[in-house]
């Protein structure tokens, strides 16, 4: 049964939400550092750049075709038990990955097939971790709880890596994944202490998959915010996107070499976790839906600042308020989605929300690509940009029902 909501807790005081976040930044931690490793090991085996594309469709492609079954799953089952399940697999991948490494190997078959596990895992925990949060805190405070978890997890997005860096110049990738294992290990620990409080009674589900297939689509289909929440991301990222173009503007644009592009990497990765902690203390209270467009905009024209930029520091603060500016968006958009979407249906909704992230990002980087290669990284940046405001404008007047809510309650 759905516990009161009067006069909840204040957020860090709800039983186990701390425990949730820490054993979530335990797990993005090794996988950010284990993706660091891979990538340097795998080069160093082969020499060959295209061994690091096959690393991340080793990954992409078992999500993928996963994600959709994933979240009838996660609608079916106890969440924190797939989320243990997940994370124990995720954990095996890394121990597995610390046999291969002490075997010295000469092939990257081995390491290509236990990616390919991982990301069968991964199809899971997205969909169970973006469901389960609803179900420990009161929707009073879901917003906020969304903001802060997405800012603590930049901060091992930001550090993951250079953790990484360091662990393997000390002890290599025995060292490192042994390091990946124990922080899967702390999170499955500390997630015992999580207690699911907050589910809602449910009726029967249908009978067959398809049909909770086919029910979750057409929930989709029929509710205008969530419709429009996901689709707005989809082709504002698709289209505005320019992390595939860094290097390209590092080298030849902006001519700063690689400690320039870690710096740009990093400033979208800072401004996304500022505003996150900004807007875990304070929040957005009104004009919910005229924020989110208005952050998808300020995105796009961050996005169009960089692609004429010439001068570093221009482009550093572009980046800035490009990661600010889609933080907020991602606050906005989770938060409705989540509101929105009842307990029975979150991880069928959840699913295809991050099979069309997912999705979006891929795709995006091969447009950019794509469109550097055909008229050049300036025009390709430049289009990007332009065509993330054409989205905002077209999606303003193809969902009014998104554009006008009001308070995050108004997604009931």
């Amino acid at each position: 049964m759905l516990p009161l909501d009067d006069a909840p807790l204040p957020l860090h005081r709800q039983p186990g939400f701390l425990s949730f976040l820490l054993s979530r930044l335990f797990a993005v931690f090794a996988m950010q550092i284990q993706a660091i490793v891979v990538a340097w090991q795998v080069y160093a085996i082969t020499r060959d750049a295209m061994s690091l594309a096959y690393v991340g469709l080793a990954q992409f492609i078992p999500m993928v075709l996963l994600l959709l079954p994933a979240g009838d799953v996660v609608d079916r089952f106890p969440r924190k038990r797939i989320l243990q399940l997940s994370w124990a697999a995720q954990g095996l991948c890394s121990a597995l990955l610390l046999v291969i490494t002490q075997t010295n190997p000469q092939s990257i078959v081995p390491i290509y097939l236990v990616l390919a596990l991982f990301g069968c895992a991964r199809a899971f925990t997205g969909p169970t971790l973006q469901s389960m949060l609803p179900n420990l805190v009161p929707r009073s405070q879901l917003a906020q709880a969304i903001a802060l978890n997405s800012s603590i997890m930049k901060v091992a997005v930001i550090s993951g890596p250079l953790l990484g860096g360091v662990l393997f110049a000390l002890g290599g990738g025995r060292l490192a994944y042994a390091v990946c294992l124990g922080c899967f290990v702390a999170a499955l620990t500390l997630l015992i202490l999580v207690p699911v409080r907050y589910v809602e009674k449910v009726a029967a589900l249908e009978s067959t998959a398809w049909q909770r297939f086919s029910a979750g689509i057409a929930y989709i289909r029929h509710q205008p915010i969530i419709l429009g929440a996901i689709s707005l991301d989809l082709f504002a990222v698709l289209l505005g996107g320019v992390v595939a173009l860094l290097p390209i503007y590092a080298q030849e644009v902006l001519q700063v070499g690689s400690q320039g592009l870690g710096a740009l990497r990093s400033a979208i990765a800072v401004g996304a976790l500022l505003m996150g902690l900004y807007l875990g203390v304070k929040g957005i209270t009104r004009r919910a839906g005229h924020v989110m467009f208005a952050a998808v905009a300020v995105f796009g024209l961050a996005n169009l600042v960089f692609a004429f930029s010439t001068l570093f520091w221009v482009s550093m603060l572009a980046m800035l308020v490009a990661g600010a500016a889609d933080m907020v968006s991602v606050y906005v958009r989770t938060t409705l989605i989540q509101l929105a979407t009842p307990d029975a249906m979150r991880g069928r909704v959840n699913a295809v929300n991050m099979l069309f992230i997912g999705s979006s990002n891929e795709l995006g980087e091969f447009r950019a690509g794509s469109m550097a290669s055909a008229f050049g990284v300036v025009p390709a940046a430049l289009i990007g940009g332009v065509g993330t405001l054409a989205v905002v404008g077209a999606w303003m007047k193809l969902f009014p029902t998104l554009r006008q809510v009001d308070r995050f309650d108004d997604a009931r």
